[in-house]
Order: structure tokens, then C-alpha cells, then sequence
């Protein structure tokens, strides 16, 4: 499977700093880049067209207005499934996703993953730059996911992850609930029911060193309360004396 139908997709929202350095990153290893901009205010968009012009590995895809993370991803997965990709691949802008770690996703898909995650915890995983608090935070919000779900995923809301194409084009992305970062979540338990096949690959995560972190507490309350509701209803479908509808 030749690299370039491989295609590593970046949401981008006010990166103006990170583009110049992440794009050579990703596309030193023979992949398709793919920028994925929601009309970023502070010129992102505007840059990423003029280092496209230099590189035919790279393509940017505009978007009107911020609609979230989710919104995002989905367009950039019509986009790489129109054109043929193999393998897409979503990752960070900000360098908290190791460029260098990508090929060892795309060869879990090669040796016959339909989703490969860049998990922060599994053996070999790492936080190194995270307080223990947002640690505790973080391994509770995942063990709050596999309870609920009945996912055995340990890093579901990693956002550094390859699909196999036939994998992602099955899942019902663009009727996502999420719009935000409970969009890994959603992807990862979907992926859990269609019976895909799912592995963690241990990655570092590293905080951003330049530009601002997206998430906020409006993100970290949708994640919960989808987690929530999608838990709930999966107990209520397994209760064996629920009442028959009508």
C-alpha cells in the first residue's frame, strides 16, 4: 500500500503559529496533509493556502464559521473518502501529536486494525507534562466512558487515531451527536458496536508550547452529559424487564 493514499487530516482554528512547522512534519513521511479550517480569525486560513501552494501533498478545505471539532472531522472525512484514501488519520496542529509517531499508527492499520489509537494509556503511553489533577481528570473521564459504554478502550478520547477507509466510511460520522471533543468518544464506542476492530498504540502526549488550547469547560460538559445519555439508554436496552413499547 503505497504511502500517498494515506491522508493525515488537521482541524485548525487560530494555528497561525504551528502550521509552518507541523505540515513539513507530516508530510516528510510521503503522507497526504489535509487542513481543515473553520475560518480561523487570525490569518490561519490565509497561511495555509500559500504553504499548500508550495507542496502539492497538501489541501486545505475552508469552512464558514467554528462548528466544533466534530463538524470539522466529518468534513474532512467526505473529503479524503471522495478522493480515495486508504487510511485517514486525524491529528492535533499543535505538536501535543507527535508527527513522528504516525507511521506506527498507519502500520496497526496495515496489519489489519480498522482503527488504530494513539493511546495515552496503555503500557508505554505518557502524559510527562500534565499536574497529577488533570491527570485524575483525564483517566476518570476515560474509566466514566468504559463504564458506561461497555468499551474496553482505555484512551477513548485520544484524539490522535487512523482509520481503515471501508472502516470509516460504515460509521455513521456526519450524524455524529457531538460536536466537540466527545466526538472521539462517540467515534470510539461506534466503531466498539459495528464490531471493528480496535487497537492502542502507547504514545506521548505533550502539552502546546505556542497558540491557545481549545477546550473548555462548554466541551467538557457535552462530553459528560452525551457519555451520560448514551450510557443510560445502553442500560435501559439491556434491562430484561423493560416494558415493550405501546
Amino acid at each position: 500500500m503505497p504511502t500517498d493514499t494515506v491522508t493525515v487530516v488537521v482541524p485548525t482554528y487560530n494555528e497561525r503559529e504551528n502550521l509552518p512547522d507541523i505540515i513539513p512534519a507530516v508530510i516528510e513521511h510521503g503522507y497526504r496533509l489535509l487542513i481543515v479550517d473553520d475560518n480561523s480569525p487570525d490569518g490561519t486560513g490565509e497561511i495555509a493556502d500559500a504553504l499548500a501552494e508550495a507542496s502539492p501533498s497538501v489541501d486545505v478545505l475552508h469552512r464558514p464559521a467554528k462548528e466544533g471539532l466534530g463538524r470539522a472531522y466529518s468534513a474532512g472525512f467526505d473529503l479524503c473518502l471522495e478522493r480515495g484514501s486508504d487510511i485517514v488519520v486525524e491529528m492535533d496542529a499543535d505538536f501535543s501529536h507527535d508527527p513522528a509517531d504516525l507511521p506506527r499508527l498507519v502500520e496497526a492499520i496495515r496489519g489489519g486494525a480498522d482503527l488504530a489509537i494513539g493511546s495515552r494509556y496503555v503500557p508505554g503511553g505518557a502524559t510527562p507534562d500534565w499536574p497529577l489533577p488533570r491527570r485524575i481528570i483525564s483517566r476518570g473521564g476515560n474509566l466514566y466512558a468504559r463504564l458506561m459504554l461497555g468499551v474496553a478502550i482505555k484512551d477513548a478520547t485520544a484524539g490522535f487515531r487512523a482509520f481503515r477507509s471501508s472502516a470509516l466510511s460504515a460509521l455513521p460520522y456526519r450524524e455524529a451527536k457531538a460536536s466537540g471533543y466527545a466526538f472521539q468518544v462517540e467515534m470510539a464506542w461506534r466503531s466498539h458496536q459495528q464490531g471493528l476492530a480496535v487497537v492502542e498504540t502507547p504514545i506521548t502526549f505533550r502539552d502546546r508550547t505556542r497558540g491557545t488550547s481549545k477546550m473548555g469547560l462548554p466541551i467538557v460538559v457535552e462530553a459528560m452529559w452525551l457519555v451520560t445519555l448514551w450510557g443510560l439508554g445502553r442500560l435501559w436496552r439491556a434491562l430484561p424487564f423493560r416494558p415493550n413499547a405501546g
